[in-house]
């Protein structure tokens, strides 16, 4: 349990920094009128979005088998937990799914768009609407330490 808690934390890094080099280079790509390359627009994309569903499997296996998680929810109930424990078991994993999806929606409607500049706009508000998310949501407290 403890090496998936460890995966966990450690590739969140990893998946930051992915997802942040992602809509980066989307804005710019947006912004600047680029032409949207599949050597390297398309796969820094498509990184992003299976790095974060990696660390998403990774999240709900530590979930449904932690402490913190689902079993805390269980042994103490909604109202048994305090603010930490609240955001480990139900903030973090909830918003981290919205999350996700939003990456996955911007992924497919990319996907859908002709134009280079509609597929980076659709890849740069959703990619960073989500990466938001999921650093509004980080345990920092935990994360730091």
């Amino acid at each position: 349990m403890e090496i998936l808690k460890n995966l966990h934390s450690y590739l969140a890094y990893i998946v930051l920094f992915v997802l942040f080099v992602a809509v980066a280079n989307a804005f710019i790509g947006w912004l600047s009128k680029k032409e949207f390359r599949f050597e390297k627009d398309l796969r820094i994309s498509l990184f992003a979005l299976i790095l974060s569903h990696i660390q998403l499997v990774v999240g709900l296996i530590v979930f449904f088998v932690s402490t913190s998680g689902l079993k805390a929810i269980q042994i103490l109930g909604m109202g048994g937990l305090n603010a930490p424990a609240r955001l480990l078991a139900v903030e973090h994993p909830l918003t981290n799914i919205i999350a996700i999806v939003l990456i996955t929606i911007g992924w497919s409607r990319h996907k859908k768009k002709e134009g280079d500049t509609s597929k980076f706009k659709s890849i740069a508000i959703f990619y960073g609407l989500g990466l938001l998310l999921i650093l509004s949501r980080i345990p920092w407290g935990q994360w730091l330490n």
